[in-house]
């Protein structure tokens, strides 16, 4: 639970009206000790007070500290962030129109630079996400080497319920910090599928926004474009759905992921039999081995190629350039 936290307030704000309401008004000596006991940090309790009692969340009588009713004063908050929400809304409609007559850009595409923070306007996504966030993932690009890591923000929203389904580079089964990155956020819930072919990084906030990143011209940097609701927002919601149907699963932690990407020759001589209409018998005696090797090694490559039947079989390994 970590309500006031959500709403902007420090972990030892959120901790402290928390003992305030459960062992009722303390004076701040009292509460630091039970801040203490219950391994809360008691570090800048005195600004978490104030942080507080700003909002009107814990009032000051004789050097004891009260915990007040929580429901009139964040539904103040609620109601004043909705406010200030219009208004950034319609100076942002106002402002995209007066930017589209001075200029010959779009108003519904923007471009920044983001070479000094290049994961700002991707955690907006994450935090303003209210049903899906979709991704097409290559890892990062420009700012130099950078390690692969969990997005704190990405996971706060699976947390807080966003469903989340991403497409990574079949590079990321090379990779395997960014595998084990990848396979932190479907521990969470993430569904994640990998392609051979990702031209770029794509986030998809619902159907209402889109985030590219992109490498500045000549390398010098990093930029985002941002689309608003479009045509082109609709052609690149298209274009993440595309890759989904044909990606493939990603594989499990502790599986291997050889073959995955990159089928043996083996692999290759047992999709052109099954495509030619051959039994599992005379694949068996053309491969040299069983009956039973054979349907086996079908029902693996239909899990991992995430089909039903062997018909849809055929179809995703030509898809993926297999046979």
């Amino acid at each position: 639970m970590r309500p006031l936290q959500n709403l902007g307030l420090s972990i030892a704000a959120e901790a402290a009206y928390l003992a305030l309401v459960e062992h009722g008004p303390l004076t701040p000596v009292k509460l630091a000790g039970r801040l203490a006991q219950a391994g809360s940090p008691a570090e800048g309790l005195h600004h978490a007070v104030d942080e507080l009692a700003a909002i009107g969340l814990v009032s000051r009588t004789d050097d004891r500290l009260t915990a007040q009713p929580p429901r009139a004063v964040l539904e103040a908050i609620a109601e004043r962030r909705a406010r200030e929400a219009r208004i950034a809304h319609e100076s942002a409609t106002l402002l995209s129109c007066f930017w589209r007559d001075h200029t010959s850009g779009s108003s519904y595409i923007e471009v920044v630079d983001t070479s000094h923070s290049p994961d700002k306007i991707q955690q907006r996504v994450h935090n303003e996400a209210v049903a899906e966030v979709r991704a097409l993932s290559i890892g990062p690009v420009g700012g130099g080497e950078r390690a692969p890591e969990v997005d704190t923000e990405a996971l706060d929203a699976l947390a807080r319920g966003i469903a989340y389904r991403v497409v990574y580079s079949v590079d990321i089964l090379q990779e395997p910090k960014a595998l084990e990155a990848a396979h932190a956020c479907v521990d969470r819930g993430e569904q994640a599928r990998v392609s051979p072919d990702l031209a770029m990084n794509l986030l998809l906030c619902d159907d209402r926004l889109a985030v590219l990143s992109v490498v500045a011209p000549n390398r010098a940097g990093h930029h985002s474009v941002v689309v608003q609701p479009s045509g082109v927002l609709d052609g690149l919601i298209g274009v993440f759905e595309s890759y989904w149907r044909i990606a493939v699963p990603l594989p499990r932690a502790g599986e291997p992921t050889e073959g995955w990407a990159r089928p043996t020759n083996e692999t290759r001589q047992l999709l052109g039999y099954l495509s030619a209409g051959l039994t599992d018998e005379s694949i068996a005696r053309e491969l040299g081995v069983s009956e039973r090797t054979v349907t086996r090694r079908i029902a693996r490559l239909q899990e991992v190629l995430g089909t039903q039947t062997r018909f849809q079989l055929g179809v995703q390994a030509s898809r993926q350039g297999w046979l």
